[in-house]
């Protein structure tokens, strides 16, 4: 781990990694290339055991998927909530997306809750549907615990792009008010820590720069106005101005990450920091999508990362296919 002074058929994992690398090589100077980063569609096709799906809310896009482990009759295991990005926009990502990570934690005897919620473009999503809906999916682990064996003192929230920016805003509710479009019935579910990969950290830092990586109106979209128009709504949802969070926050990224450069995540760790927050600013090799691949090494140290985080030994098993 290095610490910062950033869809094809499916296949067989292994087959992936080698049909990616081939893609990178071409004409005599081939060798000298390195394999292509990582895509979104990448990440769909690494395998993953189906888990339970659980509705939240009564829509079809509010669910999440639960992944239990082995569990000792009697016991109860810690869950981690694994949250995925896309621009807060349908056609990039779901929780497909995330799923292979939720296996691989789930494999290291972790409980996983692999949410789906609206985003911008879906009825009902933006502001303020997508925000209650990640608060929601959240705080429904409670109604889980009654029939599951999960801890609901120990949970973590991993966000990944845009979910990074959703597991950090979620994380805040428990320190401060909550604006009330964005308010839940029942008070938010005590969090352990939240690691955001590669997430989105302040959202007036990355209006300025979406079009290079989203492509599309992403900020103004969620928000339903430009950040200069819905100032309140920034405040209440940009993570960098609900600091401190008052829990751990591990902001781990690709060191080539485009949609979360390292100018921007060192500008957050030291907010964070100089507001009292354990924030930690972690980089890894690859880019934006490296670290949600439990094979990579990015993926290796995200493990790592959360094990840590929950107060737990670490793993000591061979890493699983990419």
């Amino acid at each position: 781990m290095r610490r910062s002074p950033d869809s094809p058929p499916r296949r067989p994992a292994r087959a992936l990694l080698a049909l990616l690398v081939g893609l990178a090589i071409g004409g005599n100077e081939a060798s000298a290339q390195a394999p292509r980063l990582l895509r979104a569609g990448d990440l769909d096709t690494l395998p993953a055991r189906p888990g339970e799906r659980m509705a939240y809310g009564r829509d079809s896009l509010q669910f999440g998927e639960l992944r239990l482990p082995g569990v000792t009759p009697g016991a109860r295991v810690p869950v981690v909530v694994v949250i995925h990005g896309g621009c807060w926009f349908s056609p990039y990502a779901s929780a497909r997306n995330t799923a292979a990570l939720a296996d691989v934690l789930t494999r290291d005897g972790l409980a996983t809750w692999n949410i789906e919620y609206r985003r911008y473009d879906h009825p009902g999503g933006g502001w303020p549907g997508t925000f209650r809906d990640v608060a929601s999916a959240i705080d429904h682990l409670r109604v889980v615990a009654h029939r599951q064996p999960i801890d609901t003192t120990r949970v973590l929230l991993v966000g990944h792009s845009a979910g990074g920016h959703l597991a950090l805003w979620t994380a805040s509710r428990g320190r401060h008010p909550v604006d009330p479009a964005l308010a839940s019935e029942a008070p938010p579910l005590a969090v352990r820590g939240v690691v955001s990969v590669g997430g989105i950290s302040d959202l007036r830092e990355y209006f300025g720069r979406e079009r290079q990586s989203c492509g599309n109106p992403a900020v103004e979209s969620l928000l339903g106005g430009l950040p200069d128009s819905v100032p309140a709504r920034v405040r209440a949802s940009s993570p960098i101005e609900r600091l401190p969070l008052g829990v751990p926050i591990r902001d781990l990224a690709g060191e080539t990450d485009r949609v979360a450069p390292l100018t921007a995540r060192q500008a957050f760790v030291q907010a964070a920091r100089r507001a009292g927050d354990d924030a930690e600013l972690i980089t890894v090799p690859g880019g934006h999508f490296e670290p949600m691949a439990p094979g990579t090494e990015g993926g290796q140290t995200l493990r790592q990362t959360i094990r840590t985080l929950l107060g737990l030994p670490r793993r000591t098993d061979p890493p699983p296919d990419r």
